[in-house]
């Protein structure tokens, strides 16, 4: 199947500068051996970025902006039937590569990978960092500001499954429960083994569903592993753990439909650790995408 890499660079979603700079790095490195098309699409330079903590709609506008392009360039280029890669870029950038995917395949499911759940929302948001909204929004719990774009549906929170979290803000926690999502904590996932987590969080999300969206956060891996993230947490998974995530995927790629990587933040990286985790990542993921078709998919 063609593949599409899409650069996200903004990271108008949180307060730390960075992020907007991962897609830039990552898409040079693919280079080397990626044929297929790439678009890159990076915030306006001229932003006057806000950071303030008090302020619990920073960038908003600037956000939906950006969000807007991205959602139109994914659809367009989906019409052709395109794998989309995002790469982003902070979080938020997946409430338009998500929807984008909802437009294309109508009915799907998603697999959040992610330290955070992302599941606030104006209201509950402790930050006012719009990074840890978007699962809220692509699932239709509040933040209709988030997708005033999409004309389409959302996803059910019923077939969302978050997989990694280990830290959730109190109010966010009482979100998630109201709506249904699942949640798998790294804990879980300890105690359970990665592949009996994934082939659960496919079930779920794939469930009577036209596909399913992954959104990788690399923030999931302890920040010792890959400490180039924007807010790392500690007692991450391990690198081995990350890499078994995605070989998970990748068993199940006739289900996914469409891929995020994000978070990935070069100026605060080590040694360049987290940048190599995230080059073999996609680079396992446009391998196996290419395959997408020729094996029969999973029935639950």
């Amino acid at each position: 199947m063609k593949t599409l890499i899409v650069g996200a660079g903004s990271d108008l979603g949180v307060h730390i500068d960075g992020a907007h700079l991962g897609p830039i790095q990552l898409l040079n490195d693919l280079k080397g051996f990626y044929k297929g098309e790439i678009i890159s699409l990076v915030q306006d330079e001229n932003i006057l970025k806000s950071r303030n903590l008090s302020d619990r709609r920073k960038n908003e506008f600037e956000i939906d902006k950006f969000n807007t392009t991205l959602y139109k360039t994914i659809v367009e280029k989906c019409k052709d039937e395109y794998f989309p890669i995002v790469v982003g870029g902070d979080h938020s950038i997946a409430v338009a590569s998500a929807l984008a995917s909802v437009k294309k395949n109508d009915d799907i499911g998603i697999i959040w990978i992610d330290a955070h759940t992302d599941y606030n929302t104006f209201e509950s948001t402790i930050t006012g960092n719009i990074h840890g909204l978007p699962l809220a929004a692509i699932t239709g719990y509040k933040c209709q500001e988030l997708r005033y774009f999409h004309d389409g549906a959302i996803i059910q929170p019923s077939k969302c499954v978050v997989v990694g979290a280990r830290s959730i803000d109190e109010a966010e926690k009482d979100n998630i429960r109201y709506a249904g999502i699942t949640v798998f904590s790294t804990e879980d996932i300890q105690e359970r083994g990665v592949k009996a987590v994934m082939d659960e969080a496919f079930k779920i999300a794939g469930y009577r569903t036209n596909g399913i969206h992954v959104s990788f956060d690399l923030d999931v891996i302890d920040h010792e592993v890959a400490p180039g993230v924007s807010v790392p947490e500690q007692d991450g998974l391990s690198e081995d753990d990350a890499m078994t995530i995605n070989e998970e995927i990748m068993k199940h790629i006739d289900e996914v439909v469409s891929y995020d990587l994000v978070e990935f933040n070069p100026l605060r990286d080590q040694n360049r650790k987290t940048e190599q985790i995230a080059v073999n990542l996609l680079a396992q993921i446009i391998k196996s995408a290419t395959t997408k078709g020729k094996y029969k998919k999973h029935n639950y």
